[in-house]
């Protein structure tokens, strides 16, 4: 691994921060922010690879696959690809299924020994040989030999080459015989193509570079926009959230933004329904009339239920269909709708009652998410206090205290604001309506609520605090705040811990094969220097 790779290591709170009317505690507290942590319990590890690392780490992983079965660095890699990269995997299907089929799976011949003109017994009594492709002769110089004995002229190896990398497939390019699941091997590629077009050798040997990233189920690359060449290798659990050394926080599983405790789904469902218009469709249904002549929608703008359309229609606002010009107040003539129609009332309704729920969750949504940019504006002045602190100063005046505490007052403006679509999901008709029971549903559903509102109490008081003027505080006020500050980090990251607690054992347990979440980490990530 190279000095400028990144090495992250997450874990989970265990432990909440020490009394803080202890002087040695508030100083600990200070030194390791938040909370004193177990790292054997819930959590990963992830290094961000840049992009110049990649060819040092595929080497290392065919390094050892070429040393424990004696295989050319073309074999191994074609072994390593169909086998996503995973050298782990290759010694347990070893010893499980034996080498033969293992190579037979790959697409590699048992005996590694590439054939070649002098070798093959099939060229050495011919001095001209038919391709079975284009049906022209050649001498057996202008052939080549692939490990399973198939052999063509260089003119069809090259042509069929070329089509295999330009079509994307070039890090697996199978033999062109039929039901001939044998990998041609990556030097012969590489020396006909070179021959014909070295830009399609550049592109091949790219691909087979990157195959470290594309073929392999713990690297995938950071979905940045415009790319920045980094990917991220997670070791143990694939449903979690990292960091990219270009600034990008996003959910390793399905690389959209941080969404925990959303599951991937949820989130997915919860983005679409954010940008397409089907809650303005249901505006439109709650809200407003088709005219019966034009179709266009009408909006009533006064008492009267007798309306007319800007197309000159008349129609009643109560049933919609067209009528006369002559009415009063009370009554239209000729026209009477007074008779309930519940198919059409209970669609209404339903439509008024789904547009609200989604105003509810969404409003908060939003608005956490706002308090979350504001607040964000704060590391500014917090980080200029800390540059401006002597070195000995009192731990009070160091301002380290408001920095760790605008840290875990981010996280919980995440948290909290995540948490609405999962509660409009979890507790929804989308998801989990033939799962649980309605009294079932309730209850969960007050067990949550309660949780998140004890975590938005804090919150709010944790983001007051944090938001006044420390430069204009005394002494004693700024060490008050910062007691302050500390103590309610501490009792935020207790109710953030809580609440996954009671996710993913109370509400998601039945389901966390289909909604993973990820691990709740309570604080900024640690890059090792």
């Amino acid at each position: 691994m190279d000095d400028d790779d990144y090495y992250y290591s997450q874990s989970s709170d265990d432990e909440d921060a020490g009394d803080d009317d202890d002087d040695d505690c508030y100083d600990d507290l200070f030194d390791d922010p938040l909370c004193d942590e177990d790292s054997s319990t819930n959590s990963y590890e992830y290094t961000v690879i840049e992009e110049k690392s990649l060819l040092t780490l595929q080497m290392e992983a065919l390094q050892k696959v070429i040393e424990f079965l004696s295989l050319s660095e073309s074999s191994a890699r074609i072994l390593l690809i169909h086998n996503r990269w995973d050298v782990t995997k290759i010694l347990e299907l070893f010893d499980r299924k034996g080498k033969e089929q293992l190579f037979l799976e790959a697409g590699l011949v048992l005996d590694d020994n590439n054939y070649n003109n002098n070798n093959d017994s099939s060229f050495s009594a011919l001095s001209q040989i038919t391709c079975n492709v284009c049906f022209d002769d050649f001498s057996k110089d202008e052939f080549s030999v692939m490990s399973c004995g198939h052999y063509y002229c260089n003119n069809c190896w090259t042509e069929h080459f070329i089509v295999k990398i330009n079509n994307g497939a070039s890090r697996r390019i199978s033999c062109i015989t039929p039901k001939c699941n044998a990998i041609c091997d990556e030097a012969i590629v590489r020396k006909l193509v070179a021959k014909k077009s070295p830009d399609v050798v550049c592109r091949f040997d790219r691909f087979l570079l990157e195959s470290y990233v594309e073929d392999n189920n713990k690297v995938k690359w950071c979905p940045s926009t415009p790319h920045c060449g980094n990917a991220i290798c997670v070791e143990d659990d694939p449903c979690c959230e990292v960091e990219c050394s270009c600034g990008l926080t996003f959910c390793f599983n399905c690389l959209l933004e941080a969404h925990s405790p959303c599951s991937c789904k949820m989130w997915e469902l919860w983005s679409q329904k954010c940008k397409d218009e089907s809650e303005n469709i249901n505006w439109i249904m709650v809200n407003t009339k088709p005219c019966p002549k034009c179709r266009k929608n009408v909006v009533k703008n006064g008492g009267c239920n007798h309306v007319r359309c800007i197309c000159g229609q008349c129609f009643c606002w109560l049933c919609g269909n067209a009528t006369g010009t002559a009415h009063t107040y009370d009554t239209i003539d000729s026209h009477s709708c007074g008779r309930y129609d519940d198919a059409k009332s209970k669609h209404i309704e339903r439509a008024k009652r789904d547009l609200y729920r989604y105003t509810h969750y969404h409003n908060r949504y939003e608005s956490h998410a706002k308090s979350l940019k504001e607040e964000i504006n704060l590391y500014e002045t917090i980080e200029g206090l800390i540059n401006d602190s002597k070195s000995e100063d009192t731990h009070f005046k160091s301002f380290r205290w408001a920095l760790d505490g605008l840290n875990q007052l981010k996280r919980a403006r995440e948290v909290l604001s995540y948490s609405y679509p999962f509660a409009f999901y979890m507790f929804g008709r989308e998801l989990f309506i033939d799962d649980m029971r309605p009294e079932e549903s309730a209850m969960k559903k007050n067990l949550f609520e309660d949780q998140q509102q004890q975590l938005e109490c804090q919150v709010e008081n944790l983001s007051m605090h944090l938001g006044k003027s420390f430069d204009l505080l005394s002494d004693k006020e700024l060490f008050e705040t910062s007691q302050h500050v500390t103590n309610l980090s501490s009792i935020v990251n207790r109710l953030c811990k809580e609440m996954y607690k009671c996710i993913e054992n109370d509400l998601l347990l039945p389901f966390r094969k289909n909604h993973p979440i990820a691990t709740y980490m309570s604080n900024a990530l640690r890059k090792k220097r």
